[in-house]
């Protein structure tokens, strides 16, 4: 007998199916047992009259919660049901597995008229036993979401005619700055965990992909303990050709985030309300565009918020924090771009005008950054220039050779799909990855 998941049991009443998944909840009584099953689909209610099944007795009298059972039964209608108005009668129950006693505590339990409410175990304590708090409804709800988000993203690109690549994440150098990698022992010699796709999406500029995306992990060893820093996070990274500026660039990753956002909404929107209280905002487009200094007076004259001198050149935290209130009062928006950062707070790849300021921009969603992007210095002598006054021209000499036979002008951006998914769902990072990976954080 092939199994039945949960969702679809109710298109076999009157009929004997098998489903297998987790007990979520039972109350085993003298007379009646009541198990509800979940699996990754949805829950189903199992019905037990002990009396007319005294086989059944041991195995449930042996099940604890977070068990995983196996049952055979016939899916009848029952109005008095509240999952869905149906419950399945079992002709057999196998356990799989007994579970032990929960080391956690997944959610908030409120107090009762005979038990004290039982307070939810800290992120930290969660995350020891990561794949027993992934079983619950959030979680899982939380990984399905990620999975339509990145799969309409990879849609939209593809149907644009983007090339996937996978690029390697042992390389020779580092990819963008000599700080802030990881160095690991390659047989005779150094290698390091790439920051980025970034040197390689570039190769592929000018190897005339003309257009690539890549989802895969990148590197940072930043020893950060915020609530939007990880040191493995996973990328859906863009590159493409034949760009007049940056703004091109901004102007696909805003198509690319309304599209992905909408397809989220429609599938998963009420679940997501539901479970996690926050709506899906399908934003307008374009989005906003302001110049880095335009917001740090918009915010001074709003908020009284004064940025010090030093720092005017890059958007600092408070600032990119304040900013979305800042974008809401003026344009009732959720998303930011932000242009015209110095050329010395920028990566020495991109593209300078002729007044020194870098070509490029950062998104802000919510309050956060989720993206870098700009148009790429293409020019071989121009970006061996830059990468000299940085101090790197040793360092990238294999990346600068992408550029001296021949290179179209192009540009590209990546977005961190851990942050979107934190910020979607209004989660800390570390609730928002598989596995979170921190400075104190390598297991399990």
């Amino acid at each position: 007998m092939e199994r039945v998941y949960a969702t679809d049991v109710k298109a076999f009443i009157g009929q004997e199916i098998k489903v297998q998944g987790f007990v979520e909840n039972l109350r085993n009584g003298a007379a009646m047992a009541f198990i509800v099953l979940k699996d990754i689909s949805g829950k189903v209610q199992i019905t037990v009259e002990k009396e007319k099944l005294p086989d059944l007795v041991p195995v449930i009298d042996s099940l604890t919660p977070d068990s995983v059972i196996t049952v055979e039964g016939v899916v009848i209608e029952n109005e008095y049901v509240k999952m869905g108005g149906i419950e399945l009668i079992p002709s057999s129950i196998k356990a799989e597995s007994i579970a032990e006693a929960l080391p956690i505590v997944r959610k908030d339990i409120p107090a009762t008229k005979k038990k004290q409410a039982v307070e939810r175990s800290s992120i930290d304590q969660r995350s020891d036993y990561r794949w027993i708090d992934l079983r619950t409804d959030e979680n899982q709800l939380m990984f399905k979401v990620q999975t339509a988000f990145v799969n309409a993203m990879r849609k939209f690109v593809i149907d644009r005619d983007f090339i996937e690549i996978h690029t390697p994440k042992l390389i020779g150098a580092a990819s963008e700055s000599g700080s802030d990698v990881f160095e690991v022992k390659y047989f005779d010699r150094s290698a390091y965990l790439a920051q980025s796709d970034q040197f390689y999406k570039q190769m592929a500029m000018a190897a005339g992909f003309d257009r690539v995306f890549e989802i895969g992990p990148a590197f940072r060893a930043e020893k950060s303990f915020t609530n939007k820093h990880a040191t493995e996070f996973n990328v859906f990274d863009v590159e493409f050709s034949y760009i007049t500026s940056f703004r091109d660039v901004m102007k696909l990753e805003e198509n690319l985030l309304t599209a992905a956002l909408k397809e989220v909404k429609e599938k998963y929107g009420d679940e997501i309300e539901q479970l996690f209280g926050i709506p899906v905002i399908v934003p307008e487009t374009p989005f906003p565009v302001v110049k880095l200094a335009d917001l740090y007076r918009g915010l001074e004259e709003d908020f009284g918020y004064t940025c010090p001198d030093e720092e005017k050149g890059d958007l600092t935290t408070d600032a990119e924090r304040l900013s979305y209130e800042w974008v809401k009062k003026h344009y009732n928006h959720e998303f930011l771009f932000v242009t015209d950062y110095a050329a010395d707070q920028r990566a020495f790849y991109h593209m300078r005008d002729e007044n020194g300021i870098a070509q490029g921009y950062d998104l802000i969603w919510r309050g956060t950054e989720i993206t870098t992007g700009a148009q790429r210095e293409h020019r071989y002598e121009v970006l061996k220039k830059q990468a000299d006054e940085k101090g790197l021209g040793e360092d990238v000499k294999f990346y600068l050779k992408f550029f001296q036979y021949g290179c179209p002008p192009h540009g590209g951006f990546g977005l961190g799909i851990d942050r979107l998914t934190m910020l979607l769902l209004g989660l800390h990072i570390k609730e928002s990855m598989f596995l979170f990976r921190g400075p104190n954080r390598l297991t399990p």
